[in-house]
């Protein structure tokens, strides 16, 4: 790489940093909408099983859809990188690639259905009433499966060309119509669970719609072309796609193994736990998507100095996102300290809930700093393509995380939250070892 920006950023520079981080916050908390909107109006029903169901129900759409996330993330680096270095033609080919790799997972996911869905709710450990509420609504949301991996492709192209604006405007309408949805679906006609499902499935097909109709008029003729030229999805063209999105794919499967573990371990500690951790989890969900603000910035910003070979730009900018990432941190850990009992409770769906779920404000203010310099250098290792040290990084990591469960377990669900933190903290420390490394070798790590 070499240096042609300063190591040390201009006010242009720390103004594009917030010029995508701050839509992105905006879009990510809207994104946690959904999970969060989906808990509180569950909770409203008056039902611990239910409640637990509907976490079980997000975990298991966790592990099904978001494991898929590298399409966005996978696609968000490339566009970037492709940016500056080859031009808006070849952005929108990777985009195609993305939608060719997102549809033929969807139709193996629902080709799988029969065998995975149930396969998926043994695996977090789903029994008694709260299994017989996850199949009601697992069953409904499962078919979205298409929708959701080829809007993963296009959000992932408007991101790595800045359409950050664009992105905000489909992701708030997308979460507000899912709410509205719910709350008119569940709670007005009274489908109960099978209505959170409904309205999941509704909005993120009218999602797909709004996010066909933008890139089509945002791409024009450079669509087209990519539509027409076969070359662009050939075996070739596609190898440096799924290389780097194989790594990101594995990476993501064993973080999906690490959040099923914390559900499956509180499930096996009664009804209670199991909604009282949802809670937390959701609110740790909704932490990380602000901070994954800052991860969206370092994808692009990151991607597009590598793509121009400017290392000191590259450090620079890694250096900034993350000092921005700790100040917005430690602003959610005030928030917590000072109001995470009240926010808690406010989902309990009983009072037993509400007590072991205060119990747990600890762990919400902890979270925070224990997880954002992890999700700031996801963005800086994906921006560069060195999935496969990513990889390398979570595995590890994973390794610790499974010894401390073991470790811990006599600590009840403190030991649980101990052991998840920690594997937090563990990811990044072993992202910082290896990008020296990585840095020195000066090229993607595939």
């Amino acid at each position: 790489m070499s240096a042609t920006t300063p190591a040390k950023l201009d006010r242009t520079a720390i103004l594009a940093i917030w010029a995508i981080a701050l839509p992105a916050m905006v879009t990510n908390v809207a994104t946690a909408l959904i999970g969060i909107g989906d808990m509180w109006i569950v909770g409203q029903l008056g039902d611990a099983p239910t409640q637990g169901a509907v976490d079980v129900g997000a975990k298991l759409f966790a592990a099904l859809f978001t494991v898929m996330n590298f399409l966005k993330t996978g696609t968000t680096g490339l566009v970037a990188q492709a940016g500056t270095r080859s031009g808006p033609a070849e952005q929108v080919a990777v985009m195609i690639r993305g939608l060719v790799v997102g549809l033929a997972i969807a139709a193996l996911l629902l080709m799988a259905k029969p065998i995975l869905l149930p396969a998926l709710l043994d695996a977090l450990g789903a029994q008694g009433e709260v299994r017989t509420a996850a199949v009601i609504y697992a069953d409904i949301r499962y078919w979205s499966a298409p929708a959701v991996l080829a809007n993963f492709a296009m959000v992932g192209f408007l991101v790595g060309r800045r359409r950050m604006k664009t992105v905000l405007a489909i992701e708030v309408a997308y979460n507000l119509l899912n709410v509205a949805l719910g709350l008119w679906l569940a709670l007005g006609l009274d489908w109960g669970i099978a209505g959170i499902g409904w309205s999941s499935f509704i909005a993120e097909f009218a999602k797909l719609v709004a996010c066909v109709a933008i890139v089509v008029a945002l791409a024009g003729s450079d669509l087209r072309d990519a539509v027409r030229d076969r070359a662009s999805i050939s075996l070739a063209a596609l190898k440096p796609f799924l290389s780097v999105n194989r790594d990101l794919f594995l990476r993501t499967v064993i973080l999906m193994v690490a959040i099923s573990a914390l559900t499956r371990l509180g499930a096996e500690r009664g009804a209670v736990v199991l909604a009282a951790n949802g809670i937390l989890y959701q609110l740790f969900v909704f932490s990380a998507l602000l901070l994954d603000g800052f991860e969206n910035a370092a994808q692009v910003l990151n991607g597009e100095r590598h793509g121009d070979d400017d290392r000191d730009g590259f450090l620079a900018y890694m250096r900034a996102i993350l000092l921005r990432g700790l100040g917005i941190a430690a602003i959610l850990a005030g928030v917590f300290a000072v109001a995470g009992g009240s926010i808690l409770e406010s989902f309990a769906a009983t009072e037993a809930v509400a007590v072991e779920a205060r119990a747990l404000v600890p762990w919400l203010v902890i979270i925070p700093f224990a997880g954002v310099a992890g999700f700031v250098l996801d963005g800086v290792f994906v921006g560069a393509s060195w999935t496969r040290a990513l990889l390398l990084s979570m595995a590890g990591a994973c390794v610790g995380y499974a010894l401390l469960l073991w470790l811990t377990w006599p600590l009840g669900n403190d030991g649980l939250w101990l052991s998840f933190v920690a594997f937090l903290v563990l990811r990044a420390v072993l992202q910082l070892a290896l990008i020296p490394r990585l840095m020195r070798a000066g090229r993607p790590s595939t």
